[in-house]
């Protein structure tokens, strides 16, 4: 098991007042597996995600990462597991605009410590298997959106991680684009990597292999697709 969460709770104060925002949530997440988390604005499902990627910590519950606790992980503890276990896609591929696809893939290694001719060699590759080999010394505004996106997906891979994030990843692109992206997942979970996405629309949640649903902070499901 990769992931396991108990009783997951995150409350936030307003006014004189506390929101309630996930309320108990159970999950667990195989090594292999391909999750498809949907919901609409609010339901909580961008919250969860954060917890899931170590970017925020719960206000109660239990989560285990690799059989880790990372509940009880100080900020610097929490850093080192988002760039050495977890890869993260955004809607919005948060490229940096002036370093090139090369450079943008090899930063996380950079901040890992790895030496420059392996992190630059391990970077190449991982463009290559998003088939950008062609675009390693293209900056973002010389790319289209969905090759952006590609890049984005490239340095999450590119540490290896355990857990492979997608939060919205077609959101900002047209239907072409989205839906090459969507094969791209498609062979990565083929090729072993365990993927959660988080997604409000069906169409996209279908490409997963198992869906679960997340509405009013409460997270059900778990069925398979056929």
């Amino acid at each position: 098991m990769i992931l396991e969460m108990r009783d997951i709770c995150k409350d936030y104060p307003m006014g004189k007042g506390v929101a309630h925002i996930l309320k108990n949530v159970n999950l667990d997440v195989e090594e292999g597996e391909y999750l498809a988390i949907m919901g609409p604005s609010g339901s909580g499902k961008t919250t969860l995600m954060n917890l899931i990627g170590c970017l925020d910590v719960p206000t109660s519950g239990s989560y285990l990462l690799g059989g880790r606790d990372v509940t009880t992980c100080n900020n610097k503890q929490l850093a080192e597991v988002r760039n050495k276990e977890l890869g993260f896609v955004f809607q919005s591929f948060n490229l940096l605009p002036k370093l090139t696809a090369l450079e943008n893939v090899a930063l996380p290694l950079l901040y890992g410590g790895v030496k420059k001719a392996e992190r630059l060699e391990r970077a190449r590759a991982a463009l290559e298997t998003v088939g950008l080999s062609d675009r390693v010394e293209h900056r973002p505004d010389q790319l289209s959106g969905g090759q952006c996106q590609r890049v984005a997906i490239a340095r999450a891979i590119v540490g290896k991680p355990k857990l492979l994030l997608a939060d919205e990843p077609t959101g900002a692109l047209d239907s072409a684009s989205g839906a090459a992206v969507m094969e791209l997942f498609r062979q990565l979970h083929e090729s072993g990597s365990t993927i959660i996405m988080i997604t409000h629309d069906r169409s996209i949640a279908k490409h997963a292999a198992k869906l679960m649903t997340i509405r009013d902070g409460v997270l059900s499901g778990g069925d398979d697709y056929e």
